[in-house]
Parts: C-alpha cells; structure tokens; sequence
C-alpha cells in the first residue's frame, strides 16, 4: 500500500556500503524502519541532514504487511529545526530524547496523541529561549502520560514514599528497593506540575537534575527495557556540569 507519511527521525544506523537504517516513529503507522541510500554526494548530505534526531519528515512509502524494512521516496523536511542544530545544547538533548523513544517506542502502534505530543514537544524545543536544561526533565515526566506510566499523583500526601514499580504513593517502603524516600517523593509531586511554558520556573542545581534524572531513568527502566546505557547519557551530563 502506497501512503504518505509523517515521520520524526530517532536514529540511522549503517548497514552495509550502500544503504543505511533510518529508524522512526510515524503518525500513519507507528514505528517504522527505512532502508535508505547511503553515499557522499549532495542528494547523501541532503538526506543525513534530514534525518538528525527529532527531524520531522514527511515522505512516501510502500507499506507491505509482514515487511521489516520499508523503502520511502521523496523524502522532505516538514519543518525547518535551525533552533535546535544550531544549538549544541538543544542538539545534545536531540540526541537524547530520540534514544529514549528508540527504546520506549520500539513497537509501538500509531497514536495520534502520542505523535502530537512528540511533534509539539520538538517544536518547543526548536523555540525555547529559557529552561532549556530542564526540558528532558519535563519531556521524561509528561511522556509517561502516553506510554501508561505516569506517576499517580493522586495517592501522594507529605511524609509518604513513591513506590517506582506500583507507580503510586505510599505509607510505607515497599519490600523492593525501588522507591524514593519522603523527601525525594515531595520533589516528584512537585514535578508533576511542570509544562514546557512553566519549566524555566523550577530552579535544580546539578546534583539535582542528575538525580532526578537518574531516577526517571530508572523508573523507566523499570517499566521498559534498560536505559543504563544511554550514548548520549554522558554527553547530556557533562553540558550542565
């Protein structure tokens, strides 16, 4: 079946002299794989370019059921992301995001929502002049809504103790070891309020940040598959050093 697709790239992989992997999540079809041509001439810089993390594309593409790779034709940029590869840092968190959906999205159906989330998510990236360290915090806690993970806010009072893997507050520490303690707990309820329009508002220092993202890792790890070993972990890290 012949269709048009809206794309948001999350990773190209090489896979032999001719051809790369480009890896994506689409609003038609879910996640999908692309057999794409490799090479150095311009039409190549055109398309690497294309395909940098988080780049928004629309194309054509044969979908055949049972098929794993797909090929697309046409491909061209939705929308222009000068703010973010320009910018080491917003390029760094890119990188970031697109490897976390790689591993949180890796089956993943279409979802109108989700997408829409994602695609507003990048443009506020793109445009964002203050809190640009906390957007992954932000983009980590308001990501959990559309994969079934968000923390139960409901359930917290003060002096209680988040439990990571019921995703609910609690009186007591559970029997596992993945909880936080009544003050990291309070952080998290307070989290639960931050947006992209208010996130320059809440002030973590760097031990705070690394912490809390530790923890969200981990959370998500929980609930997904490993996020331990994240490439673009370390590079994230030393920019807010």
């Amino acid at each position: 079946m012949h269709r048009t697709l809206h794309c948001i790239a999350l990773r190209t992989i090489k896979y032999n002299e001719r051809h790369s992997i480009l890896s994506a999540y689409s609003l038609e079809a879910g996640r999908v794989s692309f057999l794409v041509p490799a090479g150095a001439g311009r039409e190549a810089v055109r398309r690497r370019a294309l395909f940098m993390p988080l780049g928004l594309i629309e194309c054509e593409a044969q979908l055949r059921h049972g098929q794993e790779l797909y090929t697309m034709s046409q491909p061209r940029a939705e929308m222009a992301l000068h703010g973010i590869y320009a910018h080491p840092v917003k390029s760094a968190l890119a990188m970031f995001v697109a490897e976390v959906l790689g591993v949180v999205l890796r089956e993943s159906g279409p979802d109108e929502l989700l997408y829409a989330f994602l695609k507003q998510s990048i443009v506020r990236l793109n445009d964002a002049q203050d809190g640009i360290a906390n957007f992954h915090i932000c983009f980590l806690y308001r990501l959990g809504r559309f994969v079934g993970i968000e923390p139960d806010v409901t359930t917290y009072e003060p002096g209680r103790v988040f439990d990571m893997v019921d995703g609910t507050f609690r009186l007591t520490a559970p029997m596992h070891q993945h909880f936080l303690s009544p003050d990291e707990s309070a952080v998290l309820a307070k989290l639960s309020r931050i947006t992209f329009d208010n996130m320059h508002l809440y002030r973590f220092n760097r031990d705070n940040r690394r912490q809390l993202l530790t923890q969200m890792l981990e959370y998500y790890t929980l609930h997904y598959a490993s996020l331990s070993s994240l490439k673009s972990l370390d590079v994230l890290t030393a920019l807010f050093d």
